[in-house]
């Protein structure tokens, strides 16, 4: 496995694999990482990829004033151990100066679709990720790259920049890795200790909720993210930020009876800002 440290490495890198005739899947996390991200490195080798690389930077530019970013939690050795074991062709561990150096200037912004939900939340959130996306797809060169449908907003948000600016990269959304008791896998999980942990699995409660609501034959959404809504405001640990019903595709609000949604919901547990979402109806 080998490990690139700036984005003039990362080209040379991808520029080989693909000389050789290779597909290259590209895996970008934040590190610290658990089961859901391995989870992303086995469909980017399912998806035809020989030469898979994945990327560890926790990227400021997505973390607005009094955010996280300083606490995030990282272990760069536990993170390549795991990337190991998963035969991971190459790591790519920009640091800040490699990808933002001094007079940076220049962001993506994607429109609409990262408007409401966590980008009412988070200013900035979305134009951060959008940008370093987009650096790591030039550096990287992938044919595929795999994200995490829990972050939906953001997939879309990364769908619609990689369709607007031509990238010719395949997205491919992975599906939600649960713990045993329903939480949601994230890095973000290690700030819950003791009753917080508990009251997280409030908001997984409140989205199998509503899926048994809607395998029942439940077809409103406001009755449907009403469910979901009940369990997480009756924690009293947790504090809701928003449940919403969107269009599973482009993230319009839904109403009325619907054939297809997708619940997302976002809250705050003791320490940790938590989202999760469930898509019913396809």
């Amino acid at each position: 496995m080998e490990l690139l440290r700036n984005p003039r490495a990362m080209r040379e890198w991808a520029d080989a694999r693909r000389a050789a005739g290779e597909r290259i899947g590209l895996v970008p996390t934040m590190g610290y990482l658990h089961e859901g991200h391995m989870s992303l490195v086995r469909i980017a080798s399912e998806k035809g990829c020989g030469a898979v690389a994945a990327s560890i930077f926790v990227n400021p530019a997505q973390f607005a004033a009094g955010e996280d970013y300083e606490k995030y939690p990282r272990d760069e050795a536990r993170d390549l151990a795991m990337f190991r074991t998963a035969s991971v062709s190459a790591v790519y561990l920009p640091g800040v100066p490699d990808m933002y150096p001094e007079g940076y200037r220049t962001y993506v912004e994607v429109e609409g679709v990262s408007k409401g939900l966590c980008g009412a939340f988070r200013p900035g959130h979305f134009r951060g990720v959008a940008t370093v996306v987009a650096k790591l797809f030039l550096a990287a060169k992938p044919h595929v790259a795999v994200f995490g449908e829990k972050d939906y907003q953001q997939l879309a948000v990364l769908r619609a920049m990689t369709r607007d600016l031509d990238f010719g990269v395949e997205i491919v959304g992975a599906p939600i890795v649960r713990e045993e008791d329903g939480l949601a896998m994230s890095s973000r999980n290690a700030y819950l200790r003791g009753d917080d942990r508990i009251a997280a699995r409030c908001l997984s409660r409140g989205l199998f909720r509503a899926g048994a609501l809607f395998s029942g034959g439940e077809r409103e959404a406001e009755v449907l993210v009403r469910a979901a809504r009940a369990e997480i405001e009756g924690e009293p640990r947790a504090r809701l930020e928003y449940a919403e019903g969107r269009d599973p595709d482009t993230l319009a609000p839904l109403s009325g009876r619907v054939g297809a949604v997708t619940i997302l919901v976002a809250a705050r547990v003791g320490p940790a800002r938590l989202i999760d979402n469930v898509t019913l109806g396809r």
